[in-house]
């Protein structure tokens, strides 16, 4: 196997993992700090808006690369390993990947803070 075929199926386990996260944020059997973070990732991850935008030379990859799969190594850790089994079996199910409007919202949100934020700091000086 080629180094590109190995990033190929990284890229897609990170899919799949990001709908079994997904599928446990809204399950009810998801202890409340495992659905919190696994909502959290899910929404930022399905977003189609990122936090970083892409065009940014190599910062706006840094989200894609670094804060989704950490942020799913959390979610899965506090997923009981018997449920995130059958939440992945259910995610290799799905084959339109989700989306979430309320990530991109709060994502947007933050930009308009931070603009207003750099905006006042301007302004008193």
């Amino acid at each position: 196997m080629s180094w590109i075929d190995g990033i190929k199926r990284w890229a897609a386990d990170l899919k799949r993992e990001v709908v079994a996260v997904w599928i446990a944020a809204r399950d009810p059997r998801t202890p409340l700090m495992a659905k919190l973070v696994a909502g959290a990732v899910a929404a930022y991850a399905v977003s189609p808006i990122d936090l970083i935008p892409d065009f940014i030379p190599v910062v706006g990859y840094l989200d894609d690369l670094l804060i989704v799969p950490l942020g799913l190594m959390l979610a899965v850790r506090l997923i009981p390993q018997g449920l995130m089994v059958e939440f992945r079996e259910r995610a290799d199910g799905i084959r339109d990947r989700p989306r979430s409007v309320v990530g991109a919202v709060v994502i947007v949100a933050i930009w308009i803070a931070a603009g207003i934020a750099l905006g006042t700091l301007l302004l008193k000086q």
